[in-house]
């Protein structure tokens, strides 16, 4: 989970609780580095789903979801991205 800003850091902790708490490995990374430059080192590190929470995202309860490999962003509710991961889980049959 990557804030844009550190005004930002206490929704990505909450979205990083709530995902943890549906069983989802999760990480935050709230450096002082630029948004680019983290979003660059997780694809470099191979991390499938990059989340950014930004006003927009804090404001509306969402977050911006980046699959590792498209240039596609995609805005989701919380819990609508804990539901398609865990369906994406069960279909792998990764437990």
């Amino acid at each position: 989970v990557l804030p844009i800003a550190d005004r930002h850091e206490e929704y990505a902790r909450k979205v990083s609780e709530v995902i943890g708490a549906a069983g989802i490995r999760t990480e935050l990374d709230a450096r002082s580095e630029t948004l680019g430059y983290r979003i660059r080192a997780a694809e470099t590190v191979k991390i499938p789903y990059i989340l950014v929470v930004g006003d927009r995202e804090q404001s509306d309860s969402t977050l911006t979801l980046r699959r590792r490999g498209q240039k596609a962003q995609e805005t989701l509710a919380i819990e609508e991205f804990c539901s398609r991961l865990k369906e994406e889980v069960k279909a792998r049959g990764i437990s």
